[in-house]
């Protein structure tokens, strides 16, 4: 049974606060931050606006996932996981 809009946004923004606090994470954190965003931008109830933000958060777990080091990957984009976190905000 697939999770309800409101459970993603909340699933995507644990992730995300856990990467910003604990400056490290897991290639498997970063493969479910895809998939939780495919199914956020194929829903009806994501506006343009959120599709933004999910599609430059789509990008950072695909780098992520990809980098030699994802923890160094993870902490040099702090400045970034702050503001989407604060975005996330708006989309529920």
């Amino acid at each position: 049974m697939p999770i309800q809009y409101h459970d993603q946004v909340s699933l995507l923004k644990d992730i995300l606060s856990e990467h910003q606090s604990e400056c490290c994470g897991t290639v498997a954190e970063s493969e479910q931050l895809e998939r939780v965003i495919k199914s956020l931008m194929a829903n009806s109830s994501t506006g343009q606006n959120a599709k933004g933000v999910l599609e430059d958060i789509y990008f950072y777990s695909q780098s992520g996932k990809n980098s030699a080091s994802l923890d160094q990957h993870i902490e040099s984009h702090q400045d970034q996981l702050s503001q989407w976190i604060q975005d996330i905000d708006t989309f529920s």
